[in-house]
């Protein structure tokens, strides 16, 4: 068990370093013009438009890759903008479990998740989140997405558990294994970030299953 510990303990640290260059080579500037005039026409607690697949135009920005950006801690605009994501996600119009920055128009690899595994349960934010490895067991869950209105469904392709890298607000850069509901949540919101919905993996599933019953 402990050399199997070992092994999963390099891994993680390979991983984390790698993706640490990738970041550090970023560039410096945040947030386009466009980005920063939307981000702060509101105030830090107050919520923004959730972006709708409903919507052409909505629907083309959620389609589209987010960029990693170099965290810099004395960012204003990336504090207030940190805010307005938790604001939104935890309004009562659109409550959710979390939210990327996608979804109110924002093409940077920011999320905030609800800990669910966690004492309290509470909202953490998550700079440049990746997942750097699926685990071969699946989980069944039932899913709905803030930018998609009226549909619920249940996927069956989400991992049980992940394992993330990503960047605090401090600057600082980690590592973690999420299980269970919560590590659907992240593979969602990370899901965002590329352009991903979870309708997608509803259509891939259909898709196999046609394939599967005419072979």
């Amino acid at each position: 068990m402990r050399w199997l510990l070992g092994i999963i303990g390099i891994i993680i640290f390979s991983s984390c370093s790698s993706h640490q260059k990738i970041v550090q080579n970023s560039s410096d500037r945040i947030f386009s013009e466009r980005e920063k005039q939307l981000i702060m026409s509101g105030k830090a607690d107050e919520p923004m438009r959730v972006w709708l697949i409903t919507n052409r135009e909505d629907s083309l920005l959620l389609r589209s890759q987010s960029q990693y950006f170099k965290v810099d801690t004395s960012n204003v605009v990336l504090k207030h903008f940190t805010q307005r994501l938790l604001a939104t996600v935890k309004d009562s119009a659109t409550r959710g479990v979390g939210i990327a920055a996608p979804q109110v128009g924002i093409l940077k690899r920011i999320i905030w998740v609800q800990r669910l595994d966690k004492p309290g349960v509470p909202f953490e934010v998550y700079y440049n989140p990746v997942i750097t490895k699926y685990s071969d067991m699946k989980q069944d869950v039932r899913e709905g997405c803030l930018s998609i209105p009226g549909i619920r469904d249940t996927t069956h392709d989400r991992s049980y558990a992940v394992f993330i890298q990503y960047d605090t607000p401090k600057g600082e850069h980690k590592c973690e294994m999420i299980e269970a509901f919560t590590a659907a949540i992240f593979q969602h919101e990370i899901d965002h970030l590329n352009g991903i919905l979870f309708i997608d993996h509803l259509k891939k599933e259909s898709q196999d299953n046609l394939k599967h019953k005419i072979d």
